[in-house]
């Protein structure tokens, strides 16, 4: 059956989604983790960047390189709790390649 379903009764045409709850769920986690993780990369990048110009003291890049790892961390953990794996997250955009490059 399709998710998408027409039902008629009389003059009176109602359309409506036959959907499975826990796709729809699983589906939504994977957008959220998504966009997190294409904020956490762009996050590391601009950190690489600011540590490269060597305008951050010591304790910063320290500081800069633990957050990063407990967020790369975290993520693993969230994507492993509702059964995901990084490399669920990336979207295909065609021509323009996917949207989280993995270095």
């Amino acid at each position: 059956m399709d998710a998408w379903t027409t039902h008629r009764s009389g003059n009176r045409s109602d359309n409506r989604f036959d959907i499975d709850r826990d796709q729809v769920g699983r589906d939504l986690v994977a957008l959220v983790l998504t966009v997190v993780e294409l904020l956490r990369q762009l996050m590391e990048r601009q950190a690489i960047r600011r540590v490269e110009q060597g305008d951050l003291g010591d304790a910063q890049v320290d500081r800069i390189g633990e957050t990063l790892m407990l967020l790369d961390e975290r993520m693993t953990e969230l994507c492993d709790q509702h059964g995901l794996r990084l490399e669920d997250l990336n979207l295909d955009l065609g021509p323009l390649g996917s949207l989280l490059p993995r270095d």
